[in-house]
C-alpha cells in the first residue's frame, strides 16, 4: 500500500506494490512472491485484479456487487464478485470493446458496443444476440423507461435500439458532423449529446425533437480553435459537467447558457470521463494523464492521482472514497480517499488499518532485480555479458539479477559498504550531538552560497510582499537533502558549470547595479525633500552642492551610463568566448591523452606480438613469453595427444578477448600435415601492418604538438590595426 499526501488529504493506493518481471515464467513468479516477506504482507483487495494486457473500461454494476472490466489482449470481460474479493467470471469476444452499459441490477444484462461495429447483448448465460449498427460508435447510454439504447458515433444521427421490440427506431438527426458523448438525466430522462463542433444538443425522449442547443466552445478562454466536447455527466436533475477536448470542464445549469464554473486542468489533453460526489461536493474528471479532485463551487483542487501510464477509464463507488482506474497497463488501479467518504461495506476494515500506516516510498523497480545503464555496465567491466541471458535490455540500458550486481559492485569497490558504513555512523553522532557554540544564523555544510543567495533574498526589504512570501527552501522539507547530503553539492569544476558561470556572473552584477541605482535614487530623494524645506542659507547653496543640473549634464550623465551598459556587454561576451575556449581546450587535452593511451596500448601489444612470433620460430614451446598475455598460456608438443587436450583446455579458461586475440595471431599460419595423430605444421611471418599503423600515429602526434607550438609562438593577424591616415 502507497500512501500519498496532497493538499493534506490522503490518497492510498491499494494496488502498490513491487512488481515481478513479465518475461519471467508463472512458476518462477509463483516462487518468488513466496519467497519475499514483502510480498506476503503486501495487500491485495481483489483476488487476480489485472488483465493479460490493458483494461480499456470498467465499471461498478448498480447493486454494488459486482465489478466488470473490459480490456485486451484476447479482448474479454472480467467480472469481479465484491462478496468473495474474487473473480466471478470471464468471457471474451470477437473484438476490443469500446464501452458498455450494465442495463440490469447486476451482471446478468449487459451491452456492449464493440470498435467494428458490432453490439453484443450478454445474458447472464453468456452472449445472447450480436447486431451491427450502420457506422463506428463511440458512446452510449440506457434509457430505462422506453428500453431505448441511444449510440452515438462517426456521423449526425443518434441510432434507437428498442431493446423491448428488438429493433431500430426512427433515429434522431442532429446538425454535428460527429458525436463524441452522450448522457440520459436520472431525473427527468433528458437526453443530451455532444459534438465535434463543440456544442452540445438536448433531445426529449418524449416528444421525439430537439430542445435546445448549448454552444460550450465560446464560452471558454484563451481557446484559438473550437473543442469538441469529450465528456458529459449529469449530477442531479438541473446541473450537468462537459468535458472538452482542450482539458476544460465547464459546470452548466441546464436553464442558463452561461457556465456556472470552468475548471482547466492545464495539460491540453481531451477530458474523458466525468463523475460527481454529492456528499462532499467534488467533481471527478479525467484525462489521459492525472485524475483530479476539485471542489464543485468554487474549483480548487482537493487532491489529484498522476498516472505511470495513459489512464482509459475510471468508476466511483456511490457515498464512499473509494475508485477504480483503467490505464494502458496490466493492473487495474484501486484507490482509497477517506476526505470524500467511508469505505465501502464489503471492506470496511480499510477504515481500521488506514489510521495505522505511515507514508512509504516504494521504489518503481522490479523485484529482485536491478537497472544499470551502459556506462555503468562498463564500469563494472560487465560489458561481455551483453547478449547473454545474465541481461535483459529494457529502455536505455539492462536489467540484472542484484545478487549478481552487488558481487560486482564488490569487486569494482570493495570498501563503498565501508565509507557507506562510516559516513552513516558520523551522520548519527552529529545529529545527536549538540553544538557548542548557539549561533543565530547557522549555515549548512552543503551548498554555502546558495544558502547565502537565498538568505539575501529573503532578507531584502526592496522585494515585494509577492517575493517575500514565498516559502524559503532553506525551511522546505523537500529541499532539504540539497543542503545535507553532499551528492547534491554544486561542481563547480563541471562542464556545465563552467559554461554557465558567465551568465551568474553578469546576474550578480545586475543585481548589484539595480541596488546601486536605487540607492541613488534614495538619495536624491532625500536631496529633493531637504529642497523643499525653508533654507536660511543664500541662493547659491543648491548651485554650489549641484542639487540642480543642466541639460548638457544630464546628457553626459546618460551617455555614461549607455556607454557601461556597452561595457558591460563587452565584458559579458568575453568572458563568454573564455569559457567556451577553456571547455574546448580541457576536451582537446582529454583527447590527445587518450590517444596517447591508445598508442602505448598498440605498442605494448605489438610488443608482445614480436616476443611470442619470436619464441616460436626459435621452437621452444614450453616456455612462452612472460609479459602481457603470454602468461596465461602455456605450449605442448602436438605429437602428444594429452599435451593437446591440457593446451584446449587451458585456452577455454581464458576469456574471450585474449582468446580472440591469440586465434587471430595464428590464423592462416597452422596447417593440417593430414597424420592420424592429428599433428600440425606451423608457420610464421613478422606482420608489419600493426608496426606502421604506429608510426603514422606517432607522427601526426607529433605534427599536432608542432603546431599547438607555432599557434602559441605566432602573433595572430587580428590583433593588428590599421589606422586612417588624412593626407593633405
Amino acid at each position: 500500500m502507497f500512501v500519498n499526501e496532497v493538499n493534506d488529504v490522503k490518497i492510498y493506493n491499494l494496488s502498490a506494490g513491487k512488481s515481478v518481471p513479465d518475461w519471467l515464467t508463472d512458476r518462477r513468479k509463483k516462487s518468488k512472491l513466496m519467497k519475499k516477506v514483502d510480498s506476503r504482507r503486501q495487500i491485495e483487495l481483489i483476488q487476480d485484479f489485472d488483465m493479460p494486457g490493458v483494461c480499456t473500461s470498467i465499471r461498478m454494476s448498480p447493486d454494488q456487487q459486482y465489478i466488470l472490466a473490459t480490456g485486451t489482449y484476447k479482448p474479454r470481460v472480467k467480472c469481479f464478485e465484491v462478496s468473495n474479493l474474487s473473480i466471478k467470471f470471464e468471457r471474451c469476444f470477437d473484438s476490443e470493446v469500446t464501452t458498455f452499459e450494465v442495463i440490469s441490477d447486476d451482471y446478468c444484462k449487459m451491452v456492449f458496443l464493440q470498435c467494428d461495429r458490432y453490439v453484443e447483448i450478454h445474458a447472464a448465460h453468456g452472449r445472447h444476440y450480436r447486431l451491427r449498427i450502420p457506422r463506428f460508435g463511440r458512446d452510449m447510454k440506457y434509457h430505462k423507461p422506453s428500453c431505448d439504447m441511444y449510440i452515438v458515433g462517426v456521423g449526425k444521427d443518434i441510432y434507437r435500439l428498442n431493446l423491448e421490440r428488438g429493433q431500430f427506431l426512427q433515429p434522431f438527426e442532429t446538425d454535428a458532423s460527429c458525436l463524441n458523448a452522450c448522457d440520459v438525466n436520472p431525473e427527468h430522462h433528458l437526453l443530451v449529446a455532444g459534438t465535434k463542433e463543440g456544442t452540445v444538443e438536448a433531445w426529449d425522449p418524449r416528444t421525439k425533437q430537439r430542445c435546445s442547443t448549448l454552444d460550450v466552445a465560446m464560452k471558454l478562454p484563451g481557446v484559438k480553435e473550437f473543442p469538441s466536447v469529450t465528456a458529459l455527466k449529469y449530477r442531479s436533475g438541473l446541473h450537468m459537467a462537459v468535458g472538452t477536448a482542450s482539458g476544460h470542464v465547464l459546470i452548466y445549469d441546464i436553464r442558463a447558457k452561461q457556465p456556472l464554473l470552468v475548471k482547466n486542468h492545464l495539460n491540453r489533453l481531451p477530458i474523458k470521463r466525468l463523475a460527481f460526489n454529492p456528499a462532499q461536493n467534488a467533481v471527478y474528471s479525467m484525462d489521459e494523464a492525472t485524475l483530479k479532485l476539485w471542489d464543485e463551487q468554487t474549483g480548487k483542487q482537493i487532491a489529484y492521482v498522476e498516472s505511470t501510464s495513459s489512464f482509459n477509464d475510471f468508476c466511483t463507488i456511490p457515498d464512499t472514497g473509494m475508485f477504480f482506474l483503467a490505464q494502458e497497463d496490466v493492473k487495474m488501479l484501486t484507490y482509497y480517499v477517506p476526505a470524500m467518504g467511508p469505505a465501502p461495506r464489503w471492506c470496511s476494515f480499510l477504515d481500521n488499518l488506514t489510521e495505522e500506516i505511515e507514508s512509504e516510498v516504494l521504489e518503481n523497480v522490479y523485484d529482485d532485480y536491478q537497472f544499470v545503464t551502459a556506462k555503468e555496465l562498463a564500469e563494472l567491466g560487465m560489458e561481455h555479458l551483453v547478449g547473454t541471458n545474465l541481461l535483459k535490455g529494457y529502455m536505455h540500458g539492462y536489467f540484472m539479477d542484484a545478487r549478481l550486481y552487488n558481487k560486482a559492485k564488490a569487486v569494482v569497490e570493495p570498501f563503498a559498504f565501508d565509507r557507506f558504513r562510516k559516513d552513516k555512523i558520523r551522520q548519527e553522532i552529529e545529529s545527536e550531538r549538540k553544538s557548542r557554540l548557539q549561533i543565530d544564523s547557522k549555515l549548512p555544510k552543503v551548498n554555502k552560497e546558495l544558502a547565502l543567495k537565498i538568505m539575501d533574498e529573503q532578507a531584502n526589504p526592496s522585494n515585494s510582499a509577492k517575493q517575500r512570501n514565498v516559502p524559503n527552501l532553506l525551511e522546505d522539507s523537500r529541499f532539504k537533502a540539497m543542503f545535507e547530503n553532499s551528492d547534491f553539492a554544486v561542481n563547480k569544476e563541471a562542464e556545465e558549470y563552467r559554461l554557465l558561470a558567465p551568465v551568474l556572473n553578469r546576474l550578480d552584477k545586475s543585481k548589484a547595479k539595480e541596488l546601486k541605482q536605487r540607492v541613488e535614487v534614495a538619495r536624491v530623494a532625500e536631496l529633493h525633500a531637504e529642497e523643499a524645506e525653508p533654507r536660511d542659507d543664500s541662493d547659491n547653496d543648491e548651485d554650489l552642492f549641484g542639487f540642480e543640473k543642466s541639460d548638457g549634464e544630464k546628457e553626459v550623465e546618460s551617455g555614461d551610463e549607455a556607454s557601461s551598459d556597452d561595457d558591460d556587454r563587452r565584458e559579458y561576451v568575453k568572458e563568454m568566448k573564455q569559457a567556451y575556449k577553456q571547455v574546448k581546450r580541457q576536451r582537446e587535452d582529454e583527447d590527445e591523452e587518450e590517444e596517447a593511451m591508445e598508442t602505448a596500448e598498440a605498442d605494448d601489444q605489438l610488443q608482445r606480438a614480436n616476443d611470442q612470433e619470436r619464441h616460436l620460430k626459435n621452437g621452444n614451446y614450453n616456455h612462452p613469453p612472460t609479459n602481457g598475455i603470454g602468461k596465461r598460456f602455456t605450449m605442448t608438443p602436438l605429437d602428444q595427444h594429452q599435451g593437446n587436450s591440457l593446451m584446449q583446455q587451458r585456452i577455454k579458461q581464458a576469456s574471450l578477448q585474449d582468446r580472440v586475440r591469440v586465434m587471430s595471431q595464428l590464423e592462416g599460419q597452422v596447417t593440417n600435415v593430414g597424420r592420424s595423430l592429428g599433428n600440425r605444421q606451423m608457420t610464421f611471418e613478422v606482420n608489419k601492418q600493426k608496426k606502421t599503423q604506429y608510426h603514422a600515429k606517432k607522427r601526426e602526434a607529433e605534427l599536432k604538438k608542432h603546431r599547438d607550438e607555432r599557434r602559441s609562438i605566432v602573433r595572430p593577424i587580428k590583433s593588428l590595426r590599421l589606422k586612417k591616415v588624412n593626407f593633405k
